[in-house]
């Protein structure tokens, strides 16, 4: 458990370092030990604030190796990084010829050539094979190399110091989100929860934590208690879906089925199997539980309070799904039981329909144009008005919207109108595209609404400016009414690169420091190199993951990818399609700023797919370096140094086909950091559109630097250079805890 807080503390940026652990009662002068210490730290790109280092001297030697050790695992210098080529970055001068002349000799069993350890014969004047360390036609892999890095002058990440108390605070802040948590958070709040148990009163944020939350009840044998925190039979719904299929929202059991199918469609008819896997995935679907279980869900459905009409239609919605849940867990059965009342008054009242739904209301009143009827309605629930406010104002007019949507503000949660502010210019846009993720899809892009043509450009743009308005009123009021004690404040400037995290969240986890969607990078130097490592722990196997990039121009797009190695401006390391038995094994990209901009790219897109059966492979790292200096690659091809590591991410979530990890801005030699899921076997599946209509959605985020320059505007505060001279400091470190940013605005 302590490595998993340090886990937990890196992601902070910071080292853990508990009571006990402590052996020397006060500080004394920095030993041999330590010092030693913190320079290996160094090789791995980290370095100490002074604090954290004279608490690291107070530890025992056996401490000091278990965080150097963990240090290691994360930034992965223990794995394989050998790619297929060897001194990638000269070109083999491989062809599509040298491809098919292969194929042909080794379906004739040519004798005109070298056999290598796969079986393959390469045939003579084809691959220069002293260029690779394992078969060029094959992709398998039978040379390795060890990782060789030095830190050089790169700029190192400073690790500060965490108390137990911090990480017990940092627990709270995530339980009390008003946010949802990115699945670097959530897998951070499974292990604090393990390690600390549940804080008391600690109000819980959102729906999807209380998930977490209940399931360490109902692991702690607990599950009566955990009834008490269910209010809804969707609350319900919820829990037993994530303990079904590990998602924390509801996603449709045709979504998940229809992603797994579609994952294993594959160029090559032979090994297509779509048809099996959507017969696998509807029986992975499938629901069975014990009577202890069915039992214990009865229990918390009869002892809701909720009105049983509201219940009806709290599960109107999802009531394909419930007619299974209610088969699955017997609820019929137990219904007939004396104690279990209102569970079969729910059950009749269910089947029989005898409920009215509320959006039906709605829709009947707003297709009959009767405003007043609508907006009363829409009173009722003021979060689904606040959702629903965009296209009343068109239907109805956007005076009389607002004017409605004013009355009852302040009881919509503040991230709501937060969000609307940054994608109204956006909607109200004739000529903008919009980037929508359906709950388990992936993003798509989906043309303007079409009642957009019945206003005039200076009735849409005011209506932008109504959008605005509620917006700032909110976050004013809420920094108006803050007890203020201090005088200036101090703004790391790289807050105005870093948006608010709403709406937008990563779903996979970040080992090294967290960055939230829409982060921009600066590139310090004139090349970033991608890499992708996977396939650590398997056995041998085909398992064919591709790094690919596509690089915009102004009326055309190029692919760098295993089908074309060299392209002007990117360099690939060669296609590995087979895994060697337990090592993993990796592949690069080098990206040239200074010819890409010669040649009038715009923008470069980091991509990663799954071109084997199936989605991305568990545990795949996938990220980019960048340096001022020049990046090595060793002779064997090895290219990975911690060090210049500028963002990772490892992959968790299971039905992702392609994803988009990063977008490189030309122009301004930055990286946006994004997760933009993608269906396909190669780059050439993505919708360049796509990209940038999310790019656009990211970028009209409110970043969290204008929101503290507004704070100092309401709140008169002076804003200075230097934290030392400061009252209020707000650091890049800060703005990662997203619990803690948003407590500030919301």
């Amino acid at each position: 458990m302590e490595k998993d807080l340090l886990k937990v503390a890196i992601r902070q940026n910071a080292i853990v370092v508990p009571h006990e652990w402590i052996i020397k009662d006060k500080e004394i002068d920095i030993d041999e030990i330590t010092v030693m210490f913190a320079a290996n730290c160094s090789e791995l790109g980290f370095t100490f604030s002074e604090d954290l280092l004279k608490t690291v001297n107070r530890i025992s030697p056996k401490h000091k190796l278990e965080i150097f050790q963990l240090l290691k695992d994360i930034t992965g210098v223990n794995k394989n990084w050998t790619p297929l080529v060897k001194q990638w970055n000269m070109p083999t001068g491989e062809s599509v010829a040298d491809h098919v002349i292969t194929w042909f000799a080794n379906i004739f069993k040519s004798e005109n050539g070298t056999k290598l350890p796969c079986g393959h014969i390469i045939p003579n004047n084809t691959f220069p094979l002293e260029r690779y360390n394992g078969c060029p036609f094959c992709g398998s892999q039978f040379e390795f190399d060890k990782l060789s890095y030095e830190p050089k002058e790169n700029k190192l990440k400073v690790l500060r110091l965490f108390t137990t108390e911090d990480m017990y605070q940092y627990l709270v802040n995530l339980l009390e989100s008003s946010v949802a948590l990115d699945a670097t958070q959530i897998d951070d709040i499974k292990i604090l929860i393990s390690e600390y148990g549940l804080p008391e009163n600690v109000e819980i944020g959102i729906k999807e934590t209380l998930m977490l939350v209940i399931d360490t009840f109902v692991e702690s044998n607990r599950g009566e208690e955990a009834g008490r925190l269910f209010k809804t039979p969707n609350d319900i719904l919820r829990y037993l879906w994530y303990k079904h299929t590990g998602f924390l929202q509801i996603v449709e059991p045709k979504t998940i089925a229809n992603r797994l199918t579609n994952n294993v469609i594959n160029n090559n008819l032979c090994a297509d199997k779509d048809r099996e896997a959507k017969i696998k995935s509807l029986k992975d679907l499938k629901l069975k539980y014990s009577r202890t279980e069915s039992k214990l869900y009865a229990l918390w459905l009869n002892n809701l309070t909720m009105d049983i009409s509201a219940q009806c239609e709290n599960m109107h919605p999802k009531r394909g799904m419930w007619v299974r849940f209610i088969r699955a867990l017997r609820l019929a059965e137990y219904s007939k039981k004396a104690e279990f009342g209102r569970l079969a008054n729910l059950l009749d009242t269910f089947y029989n329909e005898d409920y009215e739904v509320w959006q039906g209301e709605v829709n009947y009143y707003k297709l009959k144009a009767d405003a007043e009827s609508t907006f009363a309605l829409l009173k009722q629930r003021p979060g689904l008005f606040a959702r629903s406010l965009f296209s009343s104002m068109l239907w109805f007019g956007p005076d009389i919207s607002v004017k409605h949507f004013r009355e009852i503000m302040n009881q919509v949660p503040a991230r709501l109108i937060l969000t609307l502010n940054m994608y109204a210019e956006i909607y109200f846009d004739k000529s903008a595209s919009r980037t929508v993720k359906p709950l388990g899809g992936i993003s798509k892009r989906i043309p303007p609404n079409n009642w957009l043509q019945l206003y005039s450009d200076e009735e849409l743009e005011r209506m932008q400016l109504l959008i605005r308005e509620l917006s700032l009123d909110v976050i004013k009021n809420n920094l108006k009414r803050a007890d203020i004690t201090s005088k200036t404040i101090c703004i790391d400037s790289e807050l105005y690169n870093v948006p608010i995290a709403i709406g937008d969240r990563s779903e996979h986890i970040q080992d090294l420091s967290g960055a939230l969607m829409g982060t921009r990078f600066k590139v310090e130097g004139d090349t970033v190199r991608l890499f992708m490592q996977w396939g650590e722990g398997l056995p041998a196997q085909h398992l064919d993951m591709d790094l690919s990039c596509m690089v915009a121009y102004k009326n055309r797009e190029q692919y760098c990818s295993y089908s074309q190695l060299v392209i002007t401006g990117c360099k690939h390391s060669g296609d590995i399609q087979r895994i060697p038995n337990k090592k993993g094994t990796a592949e690069y990209i080098d990206i040239d700023l200074t010819e890409l901009k010669k040649l009038g790219a715009k923008y470069v897109s980091f991509t990663c797919n799954a071109y084997t059966s199936g989605s991305l492979a568990p545990n795949l790292v996938v990220g980019w370096m960048n340096s001022k200096y020049p990046m090595k690659v060793t002779a064997s091809g090895v290219a990975y140094n911690p060090v210049n590591v500028q963002h990772q991410v490892r992959i968790k979530q299971s039905l992702t086909k392609g994803m988009v990890f990063g977008v490189l801005d030309i122009d301004k030699s930055e990286i946006i950091w994004l997760e933009m899921n993608f269906g396909g076997q190669v780059v050439q599946s993505l919708n360049i559109d796509t990209v940038e209509s999310l790019m656009n959605k990211l970028d009209a985020k409110l970043k969290i630097g204008d929101l503290l320059q507004l704070k100092a505007e309401v709140q008169g505060l002076k804003i200075v250079d230097e934290a030392e001279n400061a009252d209020e400091v707000y650091s890049k470190e800060w703005a990662m805890n997203s619990a803690e940013v948003c407590k500030l605005f919301l």
